[in-house]
């Protein structure tokens, strides 16, 4: 088996999109957090799932919630991205970043690039993190360029490659 390093490593060089989960409970109130980990799950039953560390304050407020949205940021989001990621006091970043409600109560960041509102479903421990599977009672579609992640630093497409 590779090393913690290694593994990270070896990761830099995945490029990924940049969300922020966010949530809406009574006791936690309004929290949110920037992960690169998320996919697709399944279209039939409108699902997605992302991956949370153990650790996260979010996940306390998506248990009591049950509720969650998945927030793409664009390329002029890096600020909202870094104040997710812990660089601002929870009540700091909705504070400066505007956001709104759909059905489930969660916060949909209204500047990013899509919002996905969601139902938990299920959260399953592996390793350090959580997986968290939604299902998706509301999508918010809106124009823009994705803010990627890749080897440690944020990053623009490229124009596209032809087919």
């Amino acid at each position: 088996m590779i090393t913690k390093t290694e593994f990270k490593e070896a990761l830099q060089y995945w490029a990924s999109s940049v969300s922020v989960i966010t949530t809406n409970s009574n006791t936690h109130g309004l929290q949110g957090m920037t992960v690169t980990a998320f996919a697709s799950l399944s279209a039939d039953s409108a699902q997605i799932l992302c991956n949370l560390n153990v650790n996260a304050e979010t996940v306390a407020g998506i248990e009591e919630s049950q509720s969650f949205a998945v927030n793409f940021l664009t390329t002029t989001q890096q600020t909202a991205s870094n104040q997710f990621a812990g660089g601002a006091s929870q009540e700091e970043r909705f504070a400066t970043n505007p956001w709104h409600t759909s059905v489930t109560g969660a916060p949909l960041l209204s500047e990013s690039l899509v919002s996905l509102d969601c139902k938990l479903i299920e959260k399953i421990q592996a390793g350090s993190h959580y997986i968290v599977i939604g299902e998706i009672q509301a999508s918010e579609v809106r124009t823009g360029q994705p803010l990627l992640y890749y080897h440690a630093g944020y990053h623009e497409l490229a124009v596209a490659v032809d087919k």
